[in-house]
């Protein structure tokens, strides 16, 4: 939620619990695994392959409850600009055809939009500076301890 980065999309004819813990795998190579995640009740998150991952890996999962978007208010608002900006200005004709689409939606988001909450500037900007502040933190820390 901090840096409002879209880390990824995924555009296939079905998604279960299994594919989602997938691309959280895939998302954590480079990311590491979040200490929790918030999501709605959707069956890809209250199945058994989402609650056994988010156990193996020690992250808490935050079920909303049903019927309350509100409580995941910064997945709903992204969600609304992603469907007004992106879903409901194209006429897909095929899953190859989407995937480029949304790819080529998500960099913007990502990478052109600055964003007035992170200092005016675009989320993989934001995201970016962090991870290197917290590298040179962590740098410091351990060599101070040497």
């Amino acid at each position: 939620d901090f840096s409002h980065e879209c880390v990824d999309i995924a555009v296939d004819y079905g998604i279960s619990g299994q594919y989602v813990t997938r691309l959280l795998d895939q998302a954590a190579i480079f990311r590491g695994y979040p200490l929790a995640v918030r999501t709605d009740n959707g069956p890809e998150f209250t199945s058994r392959a989402f609650m056994a991952w988010a156990t193996a890996h020690g992250v808490r999962h935050i079920l909303i409850q049903p019927g309350r978007p509100m409580q995941n208010g910064y997945i709903e608002s992204f969600n609304g600009k992603f469907r007004d900006e992106c879903l409901n200005e194209q006429w897909f004709q095929s899953l190859p055809q989407s995937r480029t689409c949304i790819a080529e939606w998500r960099r913007d988001y990502n990478e052109v939009r600055p964003r007035s909450s992170l200092g005016r500037i675009p989320p993989a900007q934001f995201a970016q500076e962090h991870r290197s502040n917290s590298n040179a933190a962590a740098n410091t820390n351990h060599q101070v301890l040497e």
